[in-house]
């Protein structure tokens, strides 16, 4: 049970964040301090852009490294579901419901990841914003306050003001999820990167599938600089995966995108 709701150590580091660009080095330079304090962190950027690589990096750097490490996805789950997912239930509360731990119960120690926190329905926000200011959970059917020391962290591919202004994001909330903000550079405003990346994802393929290919042609050289990248690093990595799949020589030509 604890396997399927995410419960990990984390897999990678910042050394494992690759980039050299002014942006990504700012990014990591601010949450490499950050990884150490017991603040929530809010993550803001596009698809693609490496939030969730970034977040195991700051569970690895953090007091927190060896506790558990909880991810959630909070996207198209009903307010019910994910309520009870958050903080638990207890026998009895609805049909079927038994006494079960919530996230915020089993991350205890550790560090909870609310990824698309931005879909959260509206409902849940509240509840979410008191147990995370006054650190304790009731689970659903129970009035018995449970103690919990979670660290959060957050991630959203919106921009929050927007959804505040939509009626998407409670205000209160995004004050206290932005205690630290950092937005994740789109791989538009790094593409000094894009070189670099390739030929670690070369280097990585070459290693998982066994083959031997040590770059692109000119071509192809020339269509990822000028491309622009809307799914950003993971759809450059992608990319890659699947030329890897019908190259046939040691390099990638644009025939094999």
């Amino acid at each position: 049970v604890i396997r399927s709701i995410g419960y990990d150590r984390a897999k990678y580091g910042f050394e494992d964040v690759i980039g050299e660009s002014d942006a990504i080095q700012k990014a990591k330079e601010v949450l490499r301090r950050m990884a150490v304090s017991e603040s929530p962190i809010l993550l803001i950027g596009e698809t693609g852009t490496g939030k969730e690589l970034i977040v195991n990096a700051i569970q690895k750097t953090s007091r927190r490294k060896d506790a558990p490490f909880i991810k959630q996805n909070c996207a198209s789950i009903p307010s019910t579901l994910l309520e009870s997912i958050l903080f638990g239930t207890t026998k009895g509360s609805y049909t079927g419901a038994e006494n079960k731990p919530g996230l915020f119960e089993i991350a205890n120690g550790g560090t909870l990841f609310l990824d698309e926190i931005n879909s959260m329905d509206i409902s849940v926000q509240p509840k979410l914003l008191r147990a995370i200011e006054e650190k304790r959970v009731c689970r659903l059917g129970s009035y018995k306050p449970l103690e919990v020391d979670v660290k959060i962290v957050a991630a959203m591919n919106e921009d929050p003001q927007e959804c505040v202004r939509k009626g998407k994001l409670r205000e209160d909330l995004l004050y206290r999820l932005s205690v630290v903000r950092v937005d994740m550079p789109t791989l538009q405003e790094r593409r000094c990167d894009i070189e670099l990346l390739m030929k670690y994802f070369i280097s990585k393929f070459n290693s998982s599938m066994k083959k031997d290919i040590f770059g692109v042609d000119e071509e192809v050289k020339k269509m990822f600089e000028e491309y622009p990248w809307p799914g950003n690093v993971r759809e450059l990595r992608n990319t890659i995966e699947g030329a890897f799949n019908v190259a046939q020589g040691k390099c990638i030509h644009a025939r094999d995108l």
